[in-house]
C-alpha cells in the first residue's frame, strides 16, 4: 500500500493536477476569508468556509478521474492487480494520496484563524471546527470521485459523473423542500445523499458526532464499494468469478445494513450525548438552573413550533431538543402553516411569525414569538443617513424556561416596589430577569397604604435616596415579623437615613459610616472604591461562587453585631477583605487615605437576615449596600454575575426552587479592527502570491518533464 500511496502522490504533483488543485482551493477560500474577515471585519472564520464548499463541484471530480480510470483505459491496472497487494491497500493507498494533496490547503487554512486573532476576538473554537467541517465533506467528496472512476476507464465519464453526484448531494436539501416542505418516505430517503445539511451543522458552533460520523461512514462505504468493483474485474475471468460475485453483493448489502443500522442508532441518542458545544457563548448548552429545573417537572408540556421542519432555526431547534432530550414530560413539534395555517388561534388571536413558539400545558398557554429569542439593536448609520439593526443575543434558553415556568404555576407571585424616595430605576436588563421570573410587579408608595398588601410575595427597596418615615419603616419591619421577604439595596446618598438604618438595625445589624474603601488590590478593579467581594458558597451565590467575580462599586458596608444572637441567622455572602475600612469623609472620591476616625475590618456586601417568628414561620430581609451592582455597566464588567445574584434573592422569595430567569446570552462578537491596507497585503498574499506560487512550481515541473 504504501509504494502504491508514494507512486499516486509523485505522479499527482508531475502532472501539474494535484498543484492546480492546492491553488484553486487555495485562491477561493483565501478569497473568501479577505471579503468576509479581512474587508468585513467578520470574526466567524465559517463565513468564509461556507460559501467555498462549491468549489468542490469542480476540483475533486478533475482531482480525482484519473485516480482509477486512467489505470484502466491505458491497461496498466492489470499490473496492479497482480500485485501482492490487496485490493482494499490499492484502493486506500490511492486514496490516501489525494488527501495528502487535500491536506496541504487544508494546513494552510488553519493559519488564517491565527491571522484574525491578531485583530480582534475570534471564536477559535468554531474556527476550527469548520476547518473540520471542510476537511470532512472534502474527504467523503474525494472518496466519491474514486468510487466513481473505479466504474469507468474514460475520465471525462468520471469528471462528469462526480460532479452530477456532487452537485446533487449540494442541492439535495433543497430539492427535498421542493419535494415535500413536510417531508416524506422518499425525501427521508434522498435525505441520506444531503451532504451539505450534515456539514452546515458543524459550521454553527455544534460539534455534532452525528455529522461526523455520517462523513465518515459514507467515506468508508464509497471506498468499499470502490473496492468491491475492482475485486469484481480482478476475478471476472477466474472459474469462480460468479461464485464470487455473489459473495461481492452481499458484502456490499451488508456493508449498506450496517451503515444504515449506524445511522438510525445515532439519530435516537440524545443531542446532549452526540453534539458537544464548542462556541465561547455556549449557545446551545442549558444551563445547570434549566437542567436542575426540567429534570424535576411532573406534568406533560408541548412546545409547538410554527414552521415547517425544514425550514426551522437551526439554533433554536437545537436548544429545543436539548430541551425535549431532559425531559420525557417535554415533546416539541413542528407545525407547519402552510398546512395548518390557523393552529395558532387556539392560543392567541395574534397574528405571529414563523419559528414561533406555543408552550402549551394544562393550565395555560404561552405565545414566544420569533422576534424575542434574539435581542437586536439599532444603530445609526450616518453614511447612508438610516438605521441598521444588528443581533446582539441569544434568549432561547431564557424565553423556553420562563415559559415552561408560566404554564405549570398554580398562581403568578408578587413583588412590590417601594417609591417616593428617590428609588434606583432597575434597567431593561433586571426588569426583563423579573419578567422572566414569572414575577407580578407593583410600584407601591408606602403613604397610601395602611400595611404592604397581603399579596406581596417580596418587597423591593431600590437605592433610596431619601430618608422612610418611621411609619413607613414601622410598616415594613411589620411585613417582615409576619413573615414577609424584602430586599434592601441601600444607595448612595449624602443625607442622613436613620430609619432605613433602624430597619438594619432591627435585624441585628448596622451599617458603617462612610463608603467602603478596599486596601487589598485583589479586592478592587482600577479604583479602591470599585469593590470585588470576596464570595461565600450560597443559594445567593449559586452560579457565580468559584466561577464569576461579582462587582459592588462604592458600596457601604455592613456590620453583624452578635451572629449569636437568638432568633436571628446570618448568611453573609459577599465580604470585603480584613484590610478595607470605611471613610466617613467621602467629599473626594480619588482619596483613598484612612482617616482617624474612619472604621477598619471585613464589611459585609451581601446578606440574608433571618427572624424566627413565634408561629414557626420565618421574616427575612436580603440587604446588598450598592444600588450600582444592578445596572448594566457594573453587570456586563462580570459577565452577568450581578444580574445572577439579584435573580438568586428574588427566584427564593418566589418560592422558586430553581431561578427560571436565565440572561439573555451573547450572540454577536465585534468585529474584527485593521486597517484597509494591511487587509488588502494580507489579502494579496493569500489570494495572489500564495496560489500563484503553486501554479508556478507546478508549471516548472510539468515544463521540465516535457523537455525530458
Amino acid at each position: 500500500m504504501l509504494a502504491i500511496y508514494k507512486r499516486e502522490l509523485k505522479s499527482y504533483f508531475r502532472s501539474f493536477i494535484g498543484l492546480l488543485f492546492i491553488a484553486v482551493t487555495l485562491f477561493f477560500v483565501s478569497l473568501y476569508f479577505t471579503v468576509n474577515n479581512l474587508l468585513y471585519g467578520y470574526p466567524y472564520f465559517s463565513y468564509a468556509i461556507g460559501g467555498v464548499i462549491f468549489v468542490f463541484l469542480i476540483t475533486v471530480p478533475i482531482l480525482s478521474m484519473r485516480i482509477m480510470a486512467e489505470e484502466r483505459r491505458s491497461k496498466t491496472d492489470q499490473l496492479i492487480l497482480t500485485a501482492p497487494v490487496s485490493v482494499g491497500g490499492i484502493i486506500f493507498g490511492k486514496f490516501l494520496a489525494l488527501m495528502t494533496i487535500f491536506a496541504i490547503p487544508t494546513a494552510i487554512t488553519c493559519v488564517y484563524p491565527l491571522i484574525m486573532r491578531c485583530f480582534g476576538n475570534v471564536p477559535m473554537g468554531e474556527a476550527y471546527l469548520s476547518i473540520l467541517g471542510f476537511f470532512l465533506y472534502g474527504m467523503t467528496a474525494i472518496a466519491i470521485g474514486v468510487l466513481i472512476s473505479s466504474l469507468t476507464e474514460s475520465q471525462v465519464i468520471a469528471a462528469v459523473i462526480s460532479f452530477i453526484v456532487l452537485f446533487l448531494s449540494y442541492m439535495m436539501s433543497s430539492i427535498c423542500s421542493i419535494i415535500s416542505s413536510t417531508g416524506n418516505f422518499l425525501t427521508k430517503l434522498l435525505g441520506c445523499l444531503d451532504m451539505y445539511t450534515p456539514f452546515s451543522e458543524l459550521l454553527n458552533g455544534t460539534l455534532n458526532l452525528k455529522s461526523v460520523a455520517y462523513f465518515v461512514m459514507v467515506t468508508g462505504l464509497a471506498l468499499f464499494l470502490a473496492v468491491q468493483a475492482v475485486q469484481k474485474r480482478r476475478y471476472s475471468v477466474s472459474s469462480g468469478g460468479l461464485k464470487f460475485g455473489a459473495y461481492s453483493t452481499g458484502m456490499i448489502a451488508v456493508a449498506i445494513a450496517i451503515v444504515a443500522v449506524i445511522n438510525l442508532v445515532l439519530g435516537e441518542l440524545p443531542v446532549s450525548w452526540t453534539s458537544v458545544d464548542v462556541t465561547g457563548q455556549k449557545l446551545y448548552s442549558l444551563t445547570d438552573q434549566t437542567k436542575e429545573y426540567v429534570k424535576n417537572m411532573t406534568d406533560d408540556v408541548s412546545i409547538y413550533v410554527i414552521v415547517a421542519e425544514d425550514n426551522r432555526d437551526t439554533t433554536l431547534a437545537q436548544t429545543l431538543q436539548r430541551f425535549d432530550d431532559l425531559s420525557e414530560h417535554i415533546s416539541v413539534e413542528y407545525v407547519d402553516p402552510n398546512v395548518n395555517p390557523r393552529f395558532h388561534l387556539q392560543y392567541t388571536d395574534s397574528s405571529i411569525s414563523l419559528n414561533s413558539l406555543i408552550v402549551v400545558s394544562d393550565k395555560r398557554s404561552k405565545v414566544i414569538d420569533y422576534n424575542d429569542i434574539y435581542e437586536t439593536s439599532y444603530d445609526y448609520d450616518y453614511t447612508t443617513g438610516g438605521y441598521s439593526s444588528s443581533t446582539t443575543g441569544y434568549d432561547g434558553e431564557g424565553q423556553v424556561m420562563s415559559a415552561l415556568d408560566f404554564v405549570l404555576s398554580d398562581t403568578m407571585p408578587k413583588l412590590y416596589m417601594t417609591t417616593g424616595h428617590g428609588e434606583y430605576s432597575l434597567s431593561s436588563t433586571f426588569t426583563t430577569a423579573i419578567d422572566k421570573e414569572n414575577v407580578d410587579t407593583e410600584k407601591i408608595n408606602l403613604m397610601d397604604y395602611d400595611a404592604i398588601p397581603e399579596d406581596a410575595q417580596a418587597l423591593l427597596i431600590c437605592g433610596a435616596v431619601s430618608d422612610f418615615s418611621a411609619d413607613d419603616t414601622e410598616k415594613v419591619q411589620n411585613y417582615i415579623n409576619q413573615g414577609g421577604k424584602v430586599i434592601l439595596v441601600l444607595g448612595y446618598t449624602e443625607e442622613a437615613t436613620p430609619n432605613l438604618d433602624a430597619l438594619v438595625e432591627s435585624m441585628g445589624m448596622r451599617r458603617a459610616n462612610g463608603l467602603i474603601v478596599e486596601q487589598d488590590s485583589n479586592h478592587y478593579y482600577r479604583n479602591p472604591y470599585l469593590l470585588i467581594p470576596d464570595q461565600s458558597s450560597s443559594t445567593y451565590t449559586a452560579g457565580t461562587y468559584n466561577k464569576y467575580y461579582t462587582f459592588a462599586p462604592y458600596a457601604y458596608g455592613l456590620v453583624i453585631e452578635n451572629e449569636d444572637a437568638e432568633g436571628f441567622s446570618y448568611d453573609a455572602f459577599l465580604k470585603t477583605s480584613d484590610k478595607a475600612f470605611a471613610k466617613a469623609d467621602v467629599t473626594d472620591l480619588s482619596d483613598f487615605k484612612k482617616g482617624d476616625a474612619d472604621e477598619e475590618g471585613t464589611f459585609i456586601l451581601g446578606v440574608s437576615a433571618t427572624k424566627s417568628l413565634e408561629d414557626g414561620s420565618e421574616g427575612t430581609l436580603v440587604v446588598y449596600t450598592s444600588e450600582q451592582m444592578f445596572t448594566d455597566e457594573a453587570n456586563s464588567m462580570v459577565s452577568g454575575a450581578n444580574l445572577t445574584l439579584f435573580t438568586n434573592a428574588l427566584s427564593g422569595f418566589v418560592n422558586h426552587e430553581v431561578s427560571v430567569s436565565v440572561p439573555v446570552k451573547e450572540y454577536e462578537l465585534s468585529y474584527l479592527t485593521l486597517s484597509q491596507s494591511r487587509a488588502v497585503l494580507i489579502g494579496v498574499i493569500t489570494v495572489l502570491v500564495i496560489p500563484i506560487g503553486c501554479l508556478a512550481a507546478g508549471f516548472v515541473i510539468w515544463f521540465k518533464r516535457r523537455k525530458r
